[in-house]
């Protein structure tokens, strides 16, 4: 019995589909050309074209015109008229609703890159620790982020990495205040690059209890410093969290 074209590329359609939920393709990342894909993976354009019609059928990819396919938001961000982020720009007590939020999904997702992690995601989480290394810290909040995706990416759960994905925005506005609160404040500056060595470390040597904990206290400290910051000051740096 010969497989049929309609059968290769439904295995075409569900092997994108893996590396979408595995975190390879992100949300709203450019698909490979179809020419790129059928190199890559051994079959004719016509299938991958057959493929990726399967999959904008489905909703998980979107063919933008003159600009070629990207994955789809599998996991809707929030607008920004939804009520989650009226509450979060409206309400102080949201940023550390959102703590409480990042230190469960970060310490699970350290936990299960220190088991998990390939060697193309030790490099990458590398790479972003020595970005985040170097950079002036009052501007590296984003490589901060970055540091705390490469290792959620690690996880290799679908299903939290796309969490993460779609909490994209709300987990860089609580970087942002870290770094615009405790940056300059020597004290709490080396408690943080402390921890986010001992996540580094942990994760690099797959000690998966360490590394859980040790993301679980950094995200805790973070809270718990600009609390008293707040409690201290009477108020913390909002700019980049309130709306106008």
């Amino acid at each position: 019995m010969t497989t049929t074209a309609p059968s290769i590329a439904h295995s075409i359609a569900h092997h994108l589909e893996q590396l979408i939920l595995d975190g390879s393709l992100a949300p709203e990342q450019k698909m490979p050309s179809e020419r790129q894909l059928s190199v890559k993976l051994g079959v004719s354009r016509s299938i991958i074209r057959e493929a990726l019609h399967e999959l904008q059928g489905r909703g998980v990819v979107e063919t933008r015109h003159g600009k070629g396919s990207f994955v789809a938001r599998i996991i809707a961000e929030p607008e920004e008229s939804s009520p989650l982020l009226q509450l979060f720009f409206g309400h102080s007590r949201t940023l550390y609703d959102l703590f409480e939020v990042r230190a469960q999904l970060e310490g699970q997702a350290a936990s299960l890159a220190a088991q998990r992690a390939n060697e193309k995601d030790q490099y990458e989480i590398t790479k972003a620790f020595n970005a985040m290394e170097v950079a002036d810290p009052l501007t590296n909040a984003s490589l901060d982020h970055a540091f705390h995706q490469a290792i959620a990416k690690a996880s290799h759960n679908p299903v939290l990495v796309h969490v993460l994905n779609s909490l994209k925005e709300l987990m860089l506005h609580s970087v942002q205040a870290s770094v615009l609160n405790l940056s300059h404040r020597q004290a709490f500056k080396q408690q943080i690059d402390k921890h986010h060595r001992q996540i580094y470390h942990a994760v690099i040597s797959r000690q998966g209890e360490w590394a859980q904990k040790a993301a679980m206290a950094h995200v805790k400290h973070v809270s718990d410093s600009l609390r008293q910051i707040e409690q201290e000051e009477k108020s913390i740096i909002r700019a980049v969290i309130e709306k106008g």
